[in-house]
């Protein structure tokens, strides 16, 4: 390897790190604010699970579409540097004004915006991985927010003493079983995997197993929510600290294997920048991921105490129920997005769940002014980071 890509690799593995920390609020501001764990715990429990992502999400999906944001041609280590600084830079920013910017989205802005300054038009930029990715700058946290409103009143109206939840819940059960075993993969010849026993081959491949964790989650809701009218609100609201636990650990595992995918694709990229004929995008390399995930986790673990803040109280106040309703809600809308390739931002996904989850009280309990400011944000953050990206690379060309 030369000196550069050596140096690129650093700091695609340095950015993983400040992502941990700059997104550690979407793992852990609700569990915080409801004093389910300390601050120091909640760290603790959302790095781990960031890390079990690496033993989950094993296609690469989002990694894949991350390197094709840029037309091969035009890919160079000169490029992807610039690109990293830029998103250093621009994360940096924001998580010393307590933003809960997108990383995702940072990353992307800085790879594209390098690449136009370097080919001189817009043409080196692949359209459709971007406008799919600006789509979702709006999507993602629509969904979350739409996911975390009928969740939230599923676990309301099981609070009452009548059929119609209960119902509900069963068919949600049959429902998403039957869903299950018309999804999965059951062709030997793409079941390849070191198992011998075929239930455990089905099991383990890698899209079959995201499919059954995220079923799974549902089917724990489901018969949760056959209780609900059983219990008192103290009890009730002791269950949803414990569940609190299993949904965020949930998430964090959605924001490990969603965010570390991004670093792969870039290191990737670099790496065929450097050799074409050695490495490629239908092969990664085993240590790029294992030191992505590993980033991440460290990254986690230092945690974003200002961004924190703004998660788990400005934007509204948040109760265990509800915590768990905006964790679960968040943790699917990232499987779903990862399963269809899509590189989505895990900031925009949880913030949108926490509103889904105040807006069910009634709309003025949502902070509406704050969400506008962090809509803005999002808004900004591809072409700021572009355009810092651009002055980045014009600077390396004055020493190169």
């Amino acid at each position: 390897m030369t000196t550069f890509l050596i140096v690129i690799i650093a700091l695609a593995l340095i950015f993983d790190y400040i992502n941990g920390f700059h997104d550690a609020a979407n793992s852990i501001a609700t569990v915080v604010s409801t004093k389910v764990l300390t601050p120091f715990q909640a760290v603790l429990w959302a790095a781990l699970f960031n890390f079990v992502a690496f033993f989950i999400f094993r296609d690469h999906g989002v990694a894949n579409t991350i390197a094709k944001t840029v037309k091969h041609d035009f890919i160079t280590l000169e490029v992807i540097f610039s690109g990293l600084i830029a998103a250093i830079i621009w994360n940096l920013f924001t998580w010393w004004r307590g933003i809960p910017s997108s990383s995702s989205h940072t990353l992307i802005g800085g790879f594209a915006g390098a690449a136009i300054a370097h080919s001189g038009s817009f043409s080196s930029v692949n359209s459709g991985p971007v406008i799919q990715i600006a789509a979702f700058i709006f999507l993602a946290p629509l969904i979350g927010m739409i996911v975390a409103f009928v969740i939230s009143l599923w676990f309301i109206y099981s609070f009452k003493r009548t059929r119609g939840p209960k119902i509900f819940s069963s068919l949600v059960i049959l429902g998403v079983l039957l869903f299950l075993f018309t999804h999965l993969e059951t062709d030997p010849a793409k079941l390849k995997s070191h198992y011998d026993s075929f239930f455990l081959k089905v099991v383990f491949h890698s899209q079959n197993f995201k499919w059954i964790l995220m079923c799974l989650i549902i089917i724990i809701m489901a018969i949760f929510s056959l209780y609900l009218s059983n219990l008192n609100a103290h009890k009730a609201t002791s269950w949803f600290k414990r569940l609190q636990l299993v949904s965020s650990a949930i998430f964090s595992i959605g924001h490990g294997g969603n965010d570390a995918q991004k670093v792969m694709g870039i290191i990737m990229a670099a790496l065929i920048a450097t050799d074409p004929t050695r490495y490629s995008l239908d092969h990664m390399e085993p240590w790029v991921p294992l030191a992505c995930y590993t980033a991440i986790a460290l990254g986690t673990m230092s945690g974003g105490w200002k961004i924190v803040k703004t998660m788990g109280t400005r934007i509204t106040k948040v109760t265990p129920f509800e915590g768990v309703a905006a964790e679960t809600a968040g943790a699917l809308t990232l499987f779903i997005t990862e399963s269809l390739k899509i590189p989505v931002s895990t900031t925009h996904t949880i913030t949108g769940a926490i509103m889904g989850v105040g807006a069910t009280k009634r709309l003025s309990a949502v902070r509406w002014g704050v969400t506008v400011n962090l809509i803005w944000a999002w808004v900004l953050t591809i072409p700021v980071s572009g355009l810092l990206a651009t002055g980045v690379y014009y600077l390396v060309h004055l020493f190169i």
